[in-house]
């Protein structure tokens, strides 16, 4: 069974977001896998052990991005490869036709990523993927099991409740948090890691122009909410507090605690 998983490297969680000239500031800032993508690193590591085969990650980002793939392969994946060119924007249209045009040259009994990415939460790149390669999707899985006639058996969270599909492989799913407990890498697998295959791309060697990837989106600007203003405690009688508090509605700047 071969198993691609496709992630992202993100900032961690406890990262705090600093603003510099209208873009993110990434000075002494730690990144990781996101973490719904980890759920399907390691959901795709389960099922190698289950079935045997290979497990490929794949990511499509600047150079940096190279540390949470090889966080990848110290847990376990056999092989990874990285997608990556200044002309690159990462605008979810574009990062899934590049995927895309690497996938459709490889053969993969299933596809796993994350529900959605921590960082801008689009959760659009593995739906626009599903169509360009023209296979099932089920989004937000919590539970999968492969059958050997090549269909599998997945749980999803539906609005609150769990919604069951039987899916005729090939295949792409993405992971909710539930599915499992990721594993973390261990000093041998951080040692084997350094030995696995890790294949690097550029636009040139997928065949693609950058006419092809152009993005549908464009950000015209970033910033930070406003400062919360300090909130109001209103005193007196319940009649003189909802007044007050009437009036500190109809006012836009009104805080009210």
């Amino acid at each position: 069974m071969n198993i691609y998983v496709i992630l992202k490297q993100t900032f961690d969680t406890e990262e705090k977001v600093v603003i510099q000239d209208g873009d993110i500031s990434e000075d002494s800032v730690k990144f990781i896998i996101n973490p719904y993508d980890e759920y399907a690193v390691e959901e795709a590591l389960r099922l190698k052990e289950q079935h045997g085969g290979k497990v490929i990650v794949i990511s499509v980002g600047p150079n940096r991005t190279a540390e949470a793939l090889k966080t990848a392969l110290a847990m376990g994946a056999d092989e990874a490869v990285l997608i990556s060119d200044n002309q690159i924007s990462v605008d979810e249209f574009s990062i899934s036709k590049i995927l895309a045009a690497y996938l459709d040259k490889q053969s993969y009994d299933l596809i796993l990523g994350g529900n959605f990415s921590i960082d801008n939460g689009g959760g659009q790149v593995a739906i626009r993927l599903s169509q360009l390669l023209n296979v099932p999707h089920v989004a937000s899985i919590t539970k999968i099991d492969v059958n050997e006639d090549d269909h599998a058996v997945v749980q999803r969270d539906s609005e609150g409740d769990i919604e069951t599909l039987i899916v005729t492989l090939p295949a792409l799913f993405t992971a909710q948090q539930g599915l499992n407990e990721p594993r973390y890498p261990t000093l041998p697998g951080i040692m084997k890691a350094k030995k696995k295959p890790f294949h690097q791309l550029t636009l040139d060697d997928l065949g693609l122009s950058t006419t092809e990837i152009r993005a549908k989106t464009e950000r015209h600007s970033l910033f930070l909410p406003p400062k919360r203003k300090a909130g109001q405690i209103l005193q007196g009688e319940l009649t003189e507090q909802a007044s007050k508090l009437v009036h500190l509605l109809q006012d836009a700047d009104g805080m009210i605690i």
